[in-house]
Parts: structure tokens; sequence; C-alpha cells
């Protein structure tokens, strides 16, 4: 299973190609990861790059969720695919970032690749100037999601 962890900053060029970090290139490649999609956020101004197998997960669950039949449900679903575009890294290890995908998330040339879980975030690098959450509120959600657990050491890994 595949798990990313990083920040590291990059730039576009002019025709809005980017490297993918050389750590998240040796991970796809040993999962045998060739394929990826990529996707605005649902939530933020980033752009996501799911590896293939967990863009087929992701969306799969979103489908076990809705119902086919349901007009809005279907839109949903059409919307979150509808935004998707298939990226195959060059030899090099870059990708084509589509111009729509970098105004989406407002990016002109700087960028911050981000890991987050099985997932790899592009952010416009002056939007990750700032912590994301201040210190007191991360701590303080921390300690409400995960405070109250009294079998920490028994947890699988």
């Amino acid at each position: 299973m595949i798990r990313f962890l990083g920040n590291i900053e990059a730039k576009t060029d002019a025709k809005g190609r980017v490297f993918i970090p050389a750590g998240f290139r040796r991970q796809l490649q040993s999962a045998s990861e060739e394929r990826l999609v990529l996707r605005k956020d649902v939530f933020q101004d980033c752009l996501v790059l799911y590896p293939e197998s967990v863009w087929f997960k992701t969306q799969n669950q979103l489908r076990k969720r809705l119902n086919k039949w349901n007009a809005k449900h279907q839109d949903i679903f059409r919307q979150f695919v509808s935004d998707a575009e298939i990226m195959v890294p060059d030899r090099n290890g870059r990708i084509l970032l589509p111009k729509r995908y970098l105004q989406m998330a407002g990016i002109q040339s700087d960028v911050r690749f981000i890991g987050v879980d099985n997932t790899i975030e592009i952010w416009a690098k002056e939007k990750t100037e700032q912590p994301f959450m201040n210190p007191e509120e991360f701590s303080e959600a921390l300690q409400e999601i995960l405070g109250d657990e009294d079998d920490w050491d028994e947890e699988e890994e």
C-alpha cells in the first residue's frame, strides 16, 4: 500500500510541465503504478494526484454510496469523474498539468507537492506559506479526535 509523505517545492515550466518529486516517483515505480489520475480537490484549491489503483478504489467507494437511479446522485458521480484526467509521466518523470487545472488551483509557476496518505497534493506554493490550521486549533482538534483512546498500544499497524 502506498503512503506518500513529504513536502517538496518545484516549478512548472512555460507549458505547465512539472517533475514529480523523485521520492514519490520511486514509490510509484515500486508499486508498479504507471498511470495517475489528476483532479481538483473537492474542498481545497489544490490538485490531487491519485495513483490509478487508488483512484479506482475511491471511485468505487463513491459509486457504492450513490444510487444510479437518483438524478442528484448521478450528477454527483458525473461531476466527480468528469473533473478527472489520466496522467502518464514521461520518461523523465514529468507530467503536463493542463491550463484549466492550473487555473482551478491558482498555480502560476511555483508549486509544492505534499504527500497526503495515498495521494499527492499539488498546491500553489504561496497558498502553503501559512499553516493549514493554527497550532492551537490543530492540537485541540487532535486531542478531541485522538485524546480519549485507551488502547493506542494495541492498534494494528
